[in-house]
């Protein structure tokens, strides 16, 4: 899609109950995520932002595009590794030949595992109350 001579992908990436709409644009490299810098929104957490420049730096492309990101519930790992996700199948999006190295790397798998609910007559998921024979 062109929008005003730009190129512009909306992806959405999900992690738990992190939700992301990535906005991919040409540019010089700035991330931007809530409307605030990427150091600045993680904290300076080397562990989240190397996540997420990890398919930017796999194919050495991290100074041609711009992100704009929304990011709402969940954590900080989960919102990282949404936006992971989601900036992978955009580059995807863009470019088919990007397809390969991304899946070797394993930046195109969803991680479907969720938090088991807890159930009744348990203490936890599948933590019982102690049991006495006497």
């Amino acid at each position: 899609m062109k929008n005003r001579g730009f190129f512009k992908k909306n992806i959405l990436g999900r992690r738990k109950c992190a939700t992301v709409r990535l906005t991919l644009l040409r540019g010089s490299g700035e991330i931007t995520i809530n409307k605030r810098n990427l150091t600045s929104y993680f904290s300076s957490n080397f562990y989240y932002i190397s996540r997420i420049q990890a398919p930017l730096e796999l194919l050495g492309i991290q100074n041609k595009y711009n992100l704009i990101i929304r990011a709402t519930g969940g954590g900080l790992t989960s919102q990282a590794t949404a936006i992971q996700l989601a900036l992978a199948r955009a580059l995807v999006q863009l470019d088919q030949t990007y397809r390969k190295p991304l899946k070797v790397e394993g930046l195109l798998k969803c991680d479907s595992r969720r938090k088991e609910r807890k159930k009744y007559g348990l203490k936890k998921a599948r933590k019982a109350p102690q049991y006495s024979k006497r």
